[in-house]
């Protein structure tokens, strides 16, 4: 088995009208581990898990330096598409967002439609998508059903099967569990720490607690730098930079 990470960014600076978000930042992720990103609201997070799919340079006026790796390639080369690449490197944004005229069925198998597929039967791998997202059991009997008519929770796991389908390596989460109650939120972190054996997952989370209970690596981000990265307990119990410690015992936030 390969120790190459499965992402891999590179002097990476990320812009938006030529003000950076991001600045120099390299930082890679092994395959089958969660890692999760932390800091103050507008620090970079978020804009670093979108040049990892390439949505970045979907906001007018954004700009990317430096590179990024997925398997080894570099997916902001010449002869990527950006729409292949999103099949292997889903994305899980901070609400939930089930499209609204479209059945259960149809809103996972929406990705499927767009992009090249294997042969096997469009309900095999629907079904397989919401089992994999533990889902399958409440809707298999209202696939036809609106979207809309499931709880904030399910439309939540409902948006990770609608990843799943296309059969992506690695799944971004935006805040996935920002929008939902307490219930919920345990089931999208039970659900995320069970994927972890199939899939390399990268979520953006302000809740530390939600970090420190899920994630293997943890990387701290503050005013668009990458300040510390390593293994969760480590930088939770004993961080090796000051701004790390301040804000993971509160001092700052």
């Amino acid at each position: 088995m390969s120790d190459r990470p499965r992402v891999e960014a590179q002097n990476l600076t990320a812009s938006y009208h030529g003000k950076p978000a991001i600045r120099e930042v390299s930082l890679s992720f092994q395959a089958n581990q969660v890692h999760a990103l932390i800091g103050p609201s507008g620090c970079g997070k978020s804009t670093f898990l979108r040049t990892i799919n390439r949505m970045h340079e979907l906001t007018p006026g954004a700009t990317v330096e430096g590179s990024v790796l997925v398997d080894g390639k570099d997916i902001y080369t010449s002869g990527i598409n950006p729409m292949h690449l999103r099949r292997h490197v889903g994305m899980v944004f901070q609400k939930p967002t089930p499209f609204p005229t479209m059945s259960i069925f149809d809103n996972v198998a929406a990705g499927l439609k767009i992009l090249p597929r294997s042969e096997r039967p469009l309900a095999e791998v629907v079904e397989e998508a919401l089992r994999g997202a533990a889902l399958w059991d409440e809707v298999k009997d209202r696939l036809n059903k609106s979207a809309l008519s499931l709880s904030g929770g399910q439309q939540q796991r409902l948006c990770i099967a609608r990843t799943l389908a296309p059969g992506p390596t690695v799944i971004l989460l935006d805040e996935p569990t920002s929008a939902l109650d307490p219930t919920a939120t345990q089931r999208i972190e039970e659900l995320l720490y069970k994927l972890k054996s199939k899939y390399t997952i990268v979520i953006v989370t302000h809740n530390m607690q939600q970090a420190a209970r899920l994630s293997d690596t943890t990387s701290f981000f503050y005013l668009g730098e990458l300040i510390e990265h390593a293994d969760t307990k480590s930088l939770f119990t004993t961080p090796q930079k000051e701004r790390t410690e301040a804000y993971v015992t509160g001092k700052f936030g």
